[in-house]
Order: C-alpha cells, then structure tokens, then sequence
C-alpha cells in the first residue's frame, strides 16, 4: 500500500513539473524598491511629436498602432496634415512619431527635414539627427553609426540593410528621408 501512495506521489509530482516546464511565464521587472513593474515587452514607449493636442512621451500597450499614439496625445491639433500619417501602422518601442503640420515650415514638413530643407546624410549625422527619422531610436542611431564607423561610408541607401535591425519594410520608409 506504502508504494503504491509513494508511485502516485511521484507520477503527480513528475505531471506538475511538466506542465510548469510547459507553461508560460509572464516577464516582471522589480525595480530599485522591489517593487514589480510590467516587462518592457508589454508596453512601448512612443515620442509624439507635431501637430497633435498634447506632445509628449506615452506609454501604450504592446501591439499598439499610429492611430492609438495620436488618441494618447489628444489627437490632431489644427492644421494637422492627418493624410500624411498612417494611422494603420505599428509602433515600436522608442519610436518618435511627427505628425506634420500643412503649409507649415520646412522643419514641420517631416521630421526628417532640415533647416535647409535637406535629407538627412547618413554618413555625417550624428545619434540626434538619425533620431529624428521615423522608428529610429537612440539604440537604432548607434547601430547606424557603429556600421559607419566599422565599414566606412554608406555607399546607397540600400546598405541601411546590413545594419542589424533594419529590414526592407523599414528600409522603405526611410528611403525617401535619407541620402548618403
């Protein structure tokens, strides 16, 4: 009787450690207090800029697209150009989305215009300037000038591709905003 309690013991202990080999686990993050906040996988972090009601830095859900950001800054001010902006989109995590304005200057056109009304070079911008590209963050703009410092000059635009991180549908949505 003993061993046939101690064999069901063990098929029920085996069995729960199965299924907690098997089963999800949601990410936490304790801060300095120990205090637990969500992972960075579930939220996004998103700089809205331009004509919007409220500019600002706001934290949306994982998964969270254009339109969602626009709504979180008070949607579009007056005078906002809301056809130039993709309200389907997806967002990523430390992304600066410019919402342009309409016949205003050259610096609210796209976030990607200069003073001068130039693209920006991707062999002489510095972290700020690839900042202001769409989907760029500060991890990104570090990739881009690690590679330049590792391979010389871009050559075309398309080199963007060897740069980790950059694919071919981010690579479209930066081509008409950079040059080399």
């Amino acid at each position: 009787m003993v061993v046939v309690v101690i064999a069901a013991l063990a098929i029920t202990v085996g069995i729960g450690i199965l299924r907690g080999a098997t089963a999800p686990v949601d990410s936490v993050v304790f801060d300095e207090d120990g205090v637990s906040t969500p992972s960075a996988t579930t939220e996004l972090y998103v700089h809205v800029s331009g004509a919007v009601a409220a500019p600002g830095l706001y934290v949306l859900p994982a998964g969270s697209r254009v339109v969602d950001a626009v709504a979180a800054a008070g949607g579009f001010a007056e005078g906002a150009d809301d056809a130039a902006v993709n309200l389907a989109r997806g967002l990523d995590d430390g992304e600066q989305l410019h919402v342009p304005s309409t016949g205003g200057p050259a610096e609210l056109s796209g976030p990607a215009i200069d003073d001068s009304g130039g693209l920006v070079d991707l062999n002489t911008a510095d972290t700020t300037r690839l900042e202001t590209l769409p989907r760029i963050g500060p991890a990104m703009a570090e990739r881009i000038i690690a590679w330049r410092d590792e391979n010389g000059r871009f050559t075309s635009v398309e080199d963007l591709l060897a740069v980790p991180g950059i694919g071919d549908k981010m690579l479209e949505g930066l081509r008409d905003l950079v040059t080399v």
